[in-house]
C-alpha cells in the first residue's frame, strides 16, 4: 500500500462525543491506514506529502447501493427523465429514431431510460411505441429498474411474447442481460467503466457495493485488470450465479483478486418485493388508486427462507430488497429465522415495530434519501396517510438501527452529497421540508455514509476525502453543491484517486 503525509488538514468530527484536534494538523497513512495525526508530523522518506491548506478531512465515502453497469450506459442511452406522459416519452424517442435515420447499423436499438411511469395518467402500449420506432428495437428503462417498455422488434428479438404491455418484475431481470449483450456492450467497456470511476472518485467516494444484475465476478475481475481500480467496489451475486460464488469458496468481504482488498465479494442479492411506481412493492394495506391491491412478493416464504438459509451456511450477507412495509417485515422474519446476516435495502415503507426487530437482528438498514425528492408526490397519492413513516430515518437511529446510505443509481445521481442533503433538508426547489421530524442531521448523515469508518484518527483506514468547506456548518444546498468541484483530494487506501487542479 502507498504512503502518504497530508498537512494542515481539519479533521470533521462524525459524532458530538466524537474529540479532534482544536486546529489543523497533519496526518500520515502508511501501509493504506492512519499511522499518525498530529501537528507537524515529519515525512519519512519517500512519502508524498499534500498540504490542504486548512481544508476539511472526512473518512472517504461510500455509495452503499449502485447499479454501476446502468450507471455508465446512462451517458449513452436516450434520456427520458422528466417526461410527463407517455406522448412526451414517445416524442423523445421518434425525434432519436428521426435523428439516426439512414445511420443506424442493422439490429442497433434505440434505449432510453428515466422515465417514471408511475407519475403518469396511464402507461404507454406496445403498439404506440411501434408506431414511432418501426423496426427499430427500443427498449425504454423505467427509471426505477422494475420495468421496461419495449416495442414489437425488441420483444421479438429478446424471445419474449408479443404483448401490449409493460415487461414487468422478474420477467425483465431475467431478460435484462441479453438487452446488454447484444444492445449495448459498446458501453460498458472497461474504458467506460474508468470514466464513470474517475467521475464518482472526484465527488469523494472511495467505495461502492456493486447491485448490477447480470453481472459476473470474472466481469470485475476483468474490468480491474483494464484499469478500473480507482475506488473500492464489492460484487453483490443474485440468486441464479449463487453457486459460482459458493463454489469459488467466496465468503462476504473475501478479495476477488490476491492481495488486493479492494475488490471484495459483495453479498447475495434478493428482490423480495417491487417498486412503489408499479404499484408491486408488497404493502400491509391496498394502493390507494387499486382498493383490491396490496403489491406482491417475489418468492413464497419457503423460496425466501431457503436463500437467505443458503447465504448463511455459505458465510455470504444477505441485502434484501423491501420497499413495502408488508415485505420489510416478512424479510426480517426470514432473518430471524435463518439467523442470515445482511441489510433491507431501501425499507421504504416501514412500521416502527419492526424497527426494533431489525435493530435487535443487526440488519442494516440501506437507504437512498434522494428518492425522497423524487417520490414525495407519488407517495402522498399512492400511499396516503402512511407518509410519516416514509423513509422514517429518525425512527431508524432512534430504534437503533445501523443505517448506511446509497443513490440506487441511476434510479438517483450517484453523489453521496445529494444523498446526505435530502436526508438533511428532506426537499428541493424551495417546497417545504417533507416530513421533517424524520430528518437527519448532518453529521448523522455523513457518518452513515463512510462505511461504518470513525472520525479519522490513528487507526482508521486510509481512505480519506478532503473537501473545500466545512460540511457540519454548511447549509443544505451548500451540501448538495459539494459535488460541483468542493472535493479537493480523494484517498483509497493511501492511494490518491483524485486531485482536484
Amino acid at each position: 500500500m502507498p504512503d502518504l503525509l497530508l498537512r494542515n488538514v481539519r479533521v470533521v468530527p462524525l459524532s458530538p462525543r466524537a474529540e479532534v484536534p482544536a486546529g489543523v494538523v497533519d496526518v500520515l497513512v502508511t501501509d493504506g491506514v492512519v499511522s499518525a495525526v498530529g501537528e507537524g508530523l515529519s515525512r519519512p522518506d519517500g512519502v508524498e506529502d499534500y498540504d490542504a491548506g486548512g481544508r476539511w478531512l472526512v473518512p472517504g465515502l461510500w455509495d452503499a447501493h449502485t447499479h454501476l453497469g446502468q450507471w455508465t450506459l446512462k451517458a449513452s442511452r436516450l434520456d427520458l427523465h422528466g417526461t410527463r406522459s407517455p406522448a412526451e416519452a414517445l416524442a423523445r424517442v421518434a425525434a432519436a429514431a428521426r435523428a439516426s435515420d439512414g445511420q443506424r447499423d442493422p439490429g442497433e436499438a434505440i434505449v432510453g431510460m428515466g422515465h417514471s411511469a408511475g407519475t403518469w395518467d396511464r402507461w404507454g402500449t406496445v403498439s404506440e411505441l411501434d408506431s414511432v420506432t418501426g423496426g427499430i428495437p427500443a427498449i425504454l428503462v423505467n427509471h426505477d429498474f422494475h420495468h421496461a417498455w419495449l416495442n414489437t422488434a425488441a420483444l421479438d428479438a429478446l424471445d419474449l411474447p408479443r404483448r401490449d404491455d409493460m415487461v414487468q418484475e422478474t420477467e425483465w431481470y431475467q431478460v435484462y442481460p441479453e438487452v446488454l449483450e447484444r444492445f449495448e456492450s459498446a458501453g460498458s467497456t472497461p474504458a467506460a467503466y474508468r470514466r464513470m470511476l474517475q467521475r464518482t472518485a472526484a465527488l469523494g467516494v472511495v467505495g461502492m457495493t456493486d447491485f448490477e444484475v447480470g453481472i459476473r465476478l470474472d466481469d470485475w475481475r476483468s474490468r480491474w485488470a483494464s484499469g478500473c481500480d480507482l475506488v473500492r467496489v464489492r460484487v453483490a451475486t443474485y440468486a441464479d450465479q449463487l453457486d459460482e460464488a459458493i463454489a469459488e469458496g467466496l465468503r462476504t468481504g473475501d478479495p476477488l483478486l490476491p492481495g488486493d482488498d479492494r475488490l471484495t465479494m459483495g453479498p447475495l442479492k434478493i428482490i423480495s418485493d417491487g417498486s412503489l411506481g408499479t404499484r408491486t412493492a408488497w404493502c400491509c394495506d391496498p394502493y390507494a388508486d387499486d382498493p383490491d391491491s396490496c403489491g406482491a412478493p417475489n418468492q413464497s416464504p419457503d423460496e425466501l427462507h431457503g436463500l437467505l438459509g443458503k447465504a448463511r451456511a455459505a458465510g455470504l450477507d444477505v441485502a434484501t430488497h423491501a420497499i413495502g412495509d408488508r415485505a420489510v417485515s416478512e424479510a426480517l422474519a426470514a432473518y430471524a429465522a435463518t439467523g442470515a446476516r445482511g441489510s433491507i435495502e431501501h425499507a421504504q415503507l416501514v412500521r416502527r415495530e419492526d424497527l426494533s426487530l431489525m435493530a435487535a437482528l443487526g440488519i442494516v438498514a440501506s437507504v437512498q434519501p434522494a428518492h425522497i425528492l423524487d417520490d414525495r408526490e407519488m407517495t402522498e397519492d399512492l400511499w396516503p396517510g402512511r407518509e410519516d413513516r416514509c423513509f422514517a430515518t429518525r425512527w431508524m437511529l432512534d430504534e437503533g438501527v445501523r443505517m448506511v446510505l446509497g443513490s440506487d443509481a441511476p434510479v438517483a445521481p450517484l453523489d453521496p452529497w445529494l444523498a446526505i442533503a435530502a436526508a438533511v433538508g428532506r426537499s428541493r426547489d424551495g417546497n417545504e421540508p417533507w416530513h421533517p421530524e424524520q430528518a437527519l442531521t448532518v453529521q448523522e448523515a455523513l457518518a452513515a455514509s463512510v462505511d461504518g469508518q470513525p472520525t479519522v484518527a490513528a487507526g482508521s483506514r486510509g481512505d480519506l476525502a478532503v473537501l473545500d468547506i466545512d460540511p457540519l456548518t454548511a447549509s443544505v444546498r451548500e451540501l448538495a453543491a459539494i459535488a460541483d468541484g468542493g472535493v479537493a483530494l480523494t484517498v483509497v487506501g493511501g492511494r490518491i484517486a483524485h486531485r482536484s487542479a
